[in-house]
């Protein structure tokens, strides 16, 4: 069978997502996920966009080996320089760099006369732009990949003309992508078939699919260029990426791999980790996975009707087409309470893919034992949550000692915070709106900044009245944004803990730039 390479954007494309910042560190865990899923290019990040983003770049290609790893560029000679520094390290590298294609790309991006007066002055333009990075791009690296952004509305003439062009220029593989998600299974399958027919050098180049789900068809498009020549797949994990995403890898693998039937075609993903790798990404970037997503949602291979589960516990492939095993989700589970010990805890962090260091099972087990006393049952999900929000990747500037809130009908509610910032104590008290206002504006004025809150939001990681809250918090402060988690059974404490590391994390992203 025909091998798809699958390349994963997640911490590029999907990292563009609304609300969504995650840092250099952070990156590094997920890259090394993505290397155990066993993807074959990772798409580290735009190494000129910031120096966090340069330095996620550059960690990830020193210290993740498998995969070929690689940063975009636009079609800009700083920013291809960028890209070759950040890759110095890497054990394979691509660059991969491009140019709007589409009509409505290269009127609206060259409206000035320099780019030429007319269409046809500014397109030949564009294909000197393009050749010209091609070429940049293959003086640091072998392995060099083309978009043409905004292909799916492109001219198909112009398209395979510049196609050509690059691929004479020196690239490997050209990006076929469907920027804002208007192409549809039928018209972007032909186009991609169309490549393939009239690019005359096109067999010295993959051709790769690159879907926006802007329609609820990126995942359709995705396979339909499988089906007519493309041999690599762009997207990420859940779909998270600009706008309404991107398509969504685990579901794009499982659809080749269950229907191979019809596909003809394989991956070299371990999909067993699909269900790992996902609430990793959903958890560090604060994003809720909806129950009835597709391969991954926690009602993925859920029954509950009667005739669907009568027919399911007489044969399983009654009502499911995959096993939850093969994509992850864990077969039975220990029940987790107060008495269940060291030992068993531990075993369900490891079958979770939690690895922890002896320092840090010490921390995690006493908060492990404050969250079961006020729990019937501690839940997967729970330790997950209490896990990322006790082994923080970022420094801890900012650490709560105390808190005090009063509510009481009839009067405004009001906070008293003390924490602590290295070796210094902090301590205020202020009256708000809520509880939680009052808090967060005497933590304010404790530690003498003002960050606007752009969004807070709280969700029950389980089911009951003693669930474990998580609470997320993006904040900005003059231009920065940054997104804090924190998780407890108190809803409040859980709030401030979000609100300090979202704190921690502007502190470090402050000493970055």
């Amino acid at each position: 069978m025909d091998k798809v390479m699958i390349f994963d954007t997640t911490l590029r494309d999907g990292e563009q997502a609304a609300g969504c910042r995650i840092g250099a560190a952070e990156k590094l865990r997920i890259a090394h996920q993505l290397a155990g899923l066993g993807v074959d290019i990772i798409e580290a990040g735009f190494p000129c966009s910031s120096p966090e983003d340069f330095e996620a770049v550059r960690l990830i290609a020193s210290e993740v080996r498998t995969p070929v790893i690689c940063a975009l560029s636009r079609a800009v000679d700083t920013d291809i320089e960028a890209c070759a520094k950040a890759l110095a390290q890497a054990a394979r590298s691509r660059i991969h760099t491009g140019i709007g294609v589409s009509d409505i790309h290269i009127m609206g991006k060259f409206k000035p006369e320099k780019y030429g007066k007319t269409l046809a002055e500014k397109r030949e333009t564009t294909v000197r732009m393009a050749t010209a990075a091609v070429r940049k791009a293959r003086q640091y690296v072998d392995d060099v990949e083309f978009y043409a952004e905004d292909a799916g509305r492109s001219d198909p003439a112009f398209l395979f003309m510049i196609l050509e062009a690059v691929i004479e220029a020196g690239a490997t593989v050209v990006n076929i992508p469907d920027t804002t998600g208007y192409a549809v299974p039928s018209r972007y399958g032909t186009l991609i078939r169309s490549i393939g027919e009239n690019v005359k050098n096109i067999g010295k180049a993959i051709i790769s699919v690159h879907c926006h789900d802007d329609l609820g068809m990126a995942v359709a498009n995705s396979l339909a260029g499988i089906e007519n020549g493309a041999r690599q797949i762009e997207g990420t994990i859940n779909g998270i990426g600009e706008r309404a995403g991107n398509g969504a890898l685990e579901e794009i693998v499982m659809a080749l791999n269950t229907r191979q039937d019809h596909y003809g075609v394989t991956t070299g993903i371990n999909t067993r980790e699909f269900y790992r790798t996902s609430r990793l990404v959903a958890e560090i970037l604060g994003i809720t996975i909806p129950a009835n997503k597709a391969i991954i949602g926690d009602n993925a291979f859920s029954h509950s009707s009667g005739i669907h589960v009568d027919g399911f516990l007489k044969e399983r492939e009654t009502y499911e087409i995959m096993r939850p095993e093969d994509v992850g989700f864990p077969k039975s589970r220990v029940v987790l309470t107060a008495r269940t010990g060291r030992h068993g805890v531990f075993h369900r962090f490891s079958e979770l893919g939690i690895t922890l260091s002896e320092d840090e099972k010490e921390q995690v087990y006493a908060r492990f034992l404050r969250v079961a006393d006020k729990k019937k049952e501690v839940l997967d999900d729970d330790l997950i949550a209490l896990c990322n929000d006790e082994i923080s990747l970022q420094p801890r500037e900012y650490l709560l000692e105390s808190f005090k809130a009063a509510c009481e009908t009839g009067k405004q509610p009001s906070a008293r915070i003390r924490i602590c910032r290295g070796s210094e104590i902090l301590e205020a008290e202020a009256r708000g709106d809520g509880p939680v206002d009052a808090a967060y504006k005497a933590i304010a004025r404790a530690a003498g900044i003002s960050p606007a809150i752009l969004r807070y939001e709280i969700q029950a990681v389980t089911e009951g009245t003693d669930a474990l809250g998580k609470v997320t918090v993006q904040m900005d402060h003059n231009g920065r944004r940054v997104l804090g988690r924190g998780a407890s059974t108190d809803i409040i404490e859980a709030s401030i803990k979000a609100y300090l590391d979202a704190l921690n994390r502007l502190d470090d992203f402050e000493k970055v730039t």
